[in-house]
């Protein structure tokens, strides 16, 4: 890495990223329903090393992990209700697996070593066949060392389309990702160590979006954008605020939501979490708009700008309806779940002074040393293959009361299904908004509810990765 790319980093604070301005064809409404059952998509994707423009054009390129060779992976494109077979080829040196986060998979899908499957094994093979059954945003990545081959790069995004899209001008998606990066332009090999294990998680240095370093995103007036944005980073939360536009929320984690405006303007994302947004082009032509990410108050920075043509696409954007037609998720019977509450505890500045750890009382010096600095209701996981914490009852309805007794965020995910966020901190939320991965604030309480009706182990993790390696993440079980 040059000394004059490195003085540029340091007045950004962070490297940028941009994204190709992809487009789709939308087809009329109406025309896909009674398609969807009528194929199986297939696809190959190979894990093995690469290279890719983490620095821009005119940097180095950096070796990476990626599916097929690039990061992000290839776009999978299924309509809502179609089968999805995808062959995974292993060309690491070391296993791996696929995890289909959010999508609501048959338990052999789930792509958990030893959990629900066998590790992919160096130069073997795997076919995950599911049926896609909710329409939304998704994405894929490994659960096998996760903290450190999805660092490298291994994921990729899984677009479900509704029967019958939303009018828009483009379906765009942008994978946001930070990378730590050495004065070399190499991936750091720090991967899980302590101090990233016991505080937030392996943090970045380099941002970037689908892969790639550039600064400008292009618009032209009166055009209306579906952003789907994907927060595949280890550990960074995005707090992202749009200059002088006025996005709206649609979906959430690839479940439709009520259409509104973020909480104070800003769109917030912990790892894993997605959302949907529609942007309307609302700019003067010939100007730029920067879009920031403001979340840490002390690594604010410029993520990109929107730069407008000096010809307008129309002279306002169209005022066709917003709202996403929702999946068939069951509807948790709140008033008659059993609930369970679940605490969080650990890390630094925290009050955790011991935990059991395969069925040995520890302190936490001693958690430490084995690697370990979390804990869910007392007990450290140790890999993918924990003693249940909670034995459910399929078909029946549960509230998990979620407490994080600790002073660090954790986007709290749940393998297998969607719930209902009910309450924060006691307070019924505005949306009740359906998701998987669920931010919780330090000392925050949160509720959610769901029908456990998708029978198997499922994890239920912090996608801090590190912090999922430090031992925070268990096992529910439906039988």
């Amino acid at each position: 890495m040059t000394e004059a790319h490195c003085s540029r980093t340091r007045r950004r604070l962070l490297l940028g990223g941009a994204v190709a301005a992809g487009a789709w064809a939308i087809a009329p409404r109406g025309a896909l329903i009674g398609l969807a059952r009528a194929q199986t998509r297939e696809h190959r994707l190979i894990a093995q090393p690469g290279e890719a423009p983490l620095l821009g054009p005119s940097g180095p390129k950096v070796p990476i992990w990626g599916y097929n060779g690039r990061v992000p992976g290839p776009e999978l494109r299924v309509r809502q209700g179609e089968r999805l077979r995808v062959t995974v080829e292993n060309r690491l040196n070391e296993e791996t697996t696929v995890h289909w986060h959010g999508v609501r998979v048959p338990n052999a899908m789930d792509g958990v070593p030893h959990l629900t499957q066998k590790p992919i094994a160096p130069g073997e093979r795997f076919t995950y066949e599911f049926e896609a059954p909710d329409a939304g945003t998704y994405w894929y990545h490994p659960h096998q060392r996760s903290y450190e081959q999805v660092d490298r790069g291994l994921y990729g995004a899984l677009i479900v389309e509704e029967p019958a899209p939303i009018r828009v001008d483009r379906d765009v998606t942008w994978i946001l990702d930070d990378w730590r990066l050495t004065r070399e332009g190499r991936v750091s090999e720090t991967f899980g160590n302590m101090r990233d294990v016991a505080h937030n998680g392996r943090i970045g240095n380099t941002i970037t979006i689908n892969g790639v370093f550039f600064d400008e995103f292009a618009l032209h007036g009166g055009e209306r954008i579906r952003l789907r944005l994907i927060n595949a980073a280890n550990a960074r939360i995005f707090g992202l605020e749009f200059a002088d536009h006025q996005p709206i929320i649609i979906a959430l984690d690839g479940q439709p939501v009520t259409p509104h405006a973020p909480p104070n303007g800003r769109v917030v994302l912990g790892p894993a979490m997605r959302c949907d947004l529609i942007l309307d082009a609302v700019g003067r032509p010939g100007h730029r708009y920067v879009v920031r990410d403001m979340f840490y108050k002390t690594m604010a920075y410029e993520l990109l700008s929107f730069t407008y043509s000096n010809k307008p696409l129309r002279a306002k954007p169209p005022e066709s309806p917003i709202e996403l037609p929702r999946n068939r998720l069951r509807e948790p019977d709140v008033a008659r779940a059993q609930t369970h509450r679940i605490h969080f505890q650990g890390g630094m500045i925290g009050d955790l002074t011991g935990a059991t750890l395969n069925g040995r009382p520890l302190d936490m010096r001693q958690m430490m040393q084995s690697g370990k600095a979390w804990a869910v209701n007392g007990v450290v996981a140790s890999g993918h293959t924990p003693e249940p914490m909670l034995t459910l009852t399929r078909d029946r309805s549960y509230v998990l009361a979620l407490h994080n007794d600790t002073a660090w965020h954790h986007p709290m995910h749940l393998h297998g299904h969607s719930f209902r966020v009910i309450r924060r901190n006691g307070r019924p939320t505005p949306y009740r908004e359906w998701q998987d991965t669920v931010l919780l604030s330090p000392d925050e309480n949160v509720e959610v509810a769901f029908v456990a009706d998708n029978p198997g182990d499922w994890m239920f993790h912090c996608h801090i990765l590190e912090h999922q390696e430090g031992g925070m993440m268990n096992v529910i079980r439906v039988t």
